[in-house]
């Protein structure tokens, strides 16, 4: 599917190559087999073969594992994160004051009613500046870096061990990814907690975040960011093992056709939903951890016996559980939904529907 000029020019330039070389892998030129000895033929002796799980890419101007497509993935992870935190901030706000003050923040229903008396309408996107650009950082290091770790774990285990345990994989690219994400998310996390669980602080990210270095100093801001990878690596593992596994199930036992047969609309809705069934999963596995992080965040020299002694261990695991689950479910699958849409737009394909063939062989350059 070539991309036509007026298409390119709607998108960054870097995500294209000038030019295509021997290095690109169609579809046609892949040879997979079942025996794991299997060596393909080659123009010369020296020829290198690589194993990698299987993503190919469709006939398009970027070359699939090339710097254009870890870029074109980067980016949408950067859209797919950073614009679904900032349309569920409202809910956010909710959630991070429930677990902070339950007493006057007793349910959804009455959450959202406390704050539009106290606050007003505006007050229902207080602190969207830092959440914005937060997670838009850990969604480009979080996509952009799991593309990147699940092609090299799949090299490094090789042909047979990358299709016996590619949830293995999943997870240790997931994991990987999200170590790096958080180091990026975790200050800015902190000033929007402290905004939006403390009224009259500041009024956003402009004044908050001098206040904030002010208050607790450069290292308060990742004071946070144990309990934030506690709370976003399980997330992030249960995001895209259990998005991959449930997506290849639904193309082998719900959708009546092979995914290469099926409409694009038809690819992004399984993304859709598989992904907000992820979120779902991904949200009773943080949860502690995301009470802790709203705790330690919000109340100064705060640790985490401190947290678990004034919430209690039933607290920690059910304190605003059900509305987190609807965030993100509804967060997962959109996000899903976006970082898909964006790499079809680009000429790639959608993220999973294949289970890993045995070998995948990449023929040498002619």
């Amino acid at each position: 599917m070539a991309l036509s000029s007026d298409r390119q020019s709607l998108i960054p330039p870097f995500l294209y190559s000038t030019s295509f070389t021997s290095k690109t892998l169609p579809l046609h030129q892949m040879s997979v087999r079942s025996d794991p000895t299997f060596i393909p033929p080659s123009s010369t002796s020296s020829s290198k073969t690589n194993f990698i799980i299987p993503s190919p890419s469709e006939p398009g101007k970027i070359e699939l594992f090339s710097p254009q497509y870890y870029a074109a993935c980067t980016f949408g992870g950067i859209l797919s994160c950073g614009l679904t935190h900032m349309a569920v901030t409202p809910l956010d706000l909710v959630k991070c004051n429930m677990q902070i003050d339950p007493a006057k923040y007793k349910s959804i229903s009455s959450g959202f009613g406390v704050l539009l008396k106290e606050q007003g309408v505006k007050g229902f996107f207080r602190g969207w500046v830092p959440t914005l650009l937060g997670y838009s950082a850990q969604g480009a290091c979080k996509f952009g870096f799991y593309e990147f770790f699940k092609k090299y774990y799949s090299d490094l285990a090789g042909p047979e061990n990358a299709a016996k345990y590619k949830t293995v994989i999943y997870l240790a690219g997931s994991a990987s990814a999200e170590v790096i994400a958080d180091l990026a998310l975790c200050p800015l996390e902190a000033v929007k907690v402290r905004v939006q669980t403390q009224p009259g602080f500041a009024r956003g990210l402009s004044d908050g975040f001098p206040k904030f270095l002010r208050s607790e100093g450069a290292l308060g801001l990742y004071k946070g960011l144990v309990p934030l990878w506690g709370r976003q690596i399980p997330y992030t593992m249960m995001k895209f093992a259990s998005f991959e596994t449930i997506v290849e199930l639904m193309y082998k036992h719900v959708i009546p056709r092979p995914k290469s047969e099926c409409s694009k609309p038809l690819q992004l809705g399984v993304s859709f939903a598989g992904g907000y069934v992820a979120g779902v999963l991904c949200a009773v596995v943080s949860h502690p951890a995301d009470n802790l992080v709203s705790f330690l965040n919000n109340a100064k020299g705060a640790t985490v016996g401190d947290a678990v002694k004034k919430l209690g261990v039933w607290g920690l695991f059910t304190r605003g559980l059900p509305l987190r689950i609807v965030m993100i479910g509804t967060l997962t699958g959109a996000q899903w939904g976006i970082y898909d849409a964006f790499k079809v737009f680009v000429g790639l394909p959608t993220t999973g529907g294949v289970a890993p063939a045995p070998v995948v062989a990449e023929l040498a350059e002619d």
